[in-house]
């Protein structure tokens, strides 16, 4: 499996003290390449609370590593995504009183002719384009539909104190059928060095995307260490 690293919150972090330059984020994305991280992942959101546009700006022109970039469907960050061309674009739900991304983007909810807009675009770039979506069958088709080429499954539950048969069933399914309708698979949120045990069919997922627990747990262990901890474990 390939390894995406999230770095938005040493974004938090840094915003918290009202700092507003690019160098700590710079410096993660050197260390992911050091530590060959294969995806260098961003979440522009609308109220900017931790990456922002010049982030996203100085990471394109100084990263080696492929960037996805996870953003609302909007025209602003249709626009946005237009300037940067990122490696791969991932689309999700925004709450503005979210703590974090709740759960999976609804595919029937989101604007047609805004999606219409950004699959020609994406194409014309060979960018991948993908949904990120509760573990749902339904949801699987719709992204076949309209013409996603990836899904990110929504893996939230795994991070809940008691993982259950019936929750790694559900996610085991979801994974296995969205392989057989021929999307690329990916998964994330709540991942971390003990709860990736239990996600099924690691063979069929192409990459996994870990932000939050990598920053976190870099307190205590360094952010280098937790690189390479991660790499061994998705090898």
């Amino acid at each position: 499996m390939k390894l995406g690293v999230n770095i938005d919150h040493i974004a938090t972090i840094r915003n918290a003290r009202g700092y507003n330059d690019s160098n700590s984020l710079i410096r993660a994305a050197n260390i992911c390449a050091k530590n060959k991280v294969n995806i260098l992942t961003v979440h522009l959101r609308e109220d900017r609370r931790h990456i922002k546009d010049k982030d996203l700006i100085a990471l394109k022109k100084n990263s080696k590593i492929p960037i996805n970039l996870e953003m609302a469907l909007t025209k602003e960050m249709i626009n946005i995504a237009k300037k940067i061309k990122p490696s791969y674009i991932c689309l999700v739900p925004e709450k503005r009183k979210e703590i974090t991304t709740e759960g999976g983007i609804d595919i029937n909810k989101i604007s047609k002719n805004l999606l219409k807009s950004l699959t020609q675009f994406c194409t014309k770039q060979n960018i991948s384009l993908s949904a990120f979506i509760d573990p749902n069958k339904e949801q699987i088709l719709l992204a076949k539909k309209y013409k996603f080429d990836t899904v990110e499954i929504h893996t939230g539950s795994l991070e809940n104190k008691i993982i259950s048969k019936k929750i790694i069933l559900k996610i085991s399914k979801a994974v296995h059928f969205a392989y057989s309708q021929n999307l690329i698979v990916n998964a994330g949120h709540g991942l971390n060095f003990n709860n990736i045990q239990y996600l099924p069919n690691k063979n069929l997922i192409n990459a996994l995307h870990i932000g939050h627990f990598v920053i976190f747990e870099s307190i205590f262990e360094s952010f280098d260490k937790v690189l390479k901890k991660l790499k061994k474990i998705t090898q």
